[in-house]
């Protein structure tokens, strides 16, 4: 079925566009039916209609992925500012500043550590 877009006056496509919509919604409500329909035919097969899905409760997660989200010790500080003791950095991640030009000046890292 081969329609010659380019021979069509707009009147024309604009009806052709409309029925394409009209037919477009049709075959989705047709698909969303056939697909219900396939659901709820699984469901009863394991004993379970579509609503008790639905609404039942959700299955357990492993505890793997349990564990994961669990919180992580935090890690205890390696470095002091030697200007400012209460500033400390773990040695983990991005360098403080105070760290940074400490290293600049000529410091070693050891001499901040703690």
């Amino acid at each position: 079925m081969a329609i010659d877009l380019k021979s069509m006056n707009s009147k024309e496509l604009e009806k052709l566009l409309g029925d394409v919509k009209k037919a477009l919604q049709s075959a989705k409500a047709r698909d969303r039916r056939a697909a219900l329909k396939a659901a709820e035919k699984a469901a009863a097969e394991w004993g379970f209609s579509l609503n008790d899905l639905a609404d039942g409760e959700k299955p357990v997660k492993k505890e793997r992925k349990a564990k994961a989200k669990a919180a992580k010790p935090k890690s205890k500080p390696q470095f002091a500012n030697p200007a400012d003791k209460s500033q400390t950095w773990t040695g983990k991640g991005r360098q403080p500043n105070w760290f940074r030009s400490a290293v600049e000046k000529g410091k070693s890292p050891d001499d901040m550590r703690i």
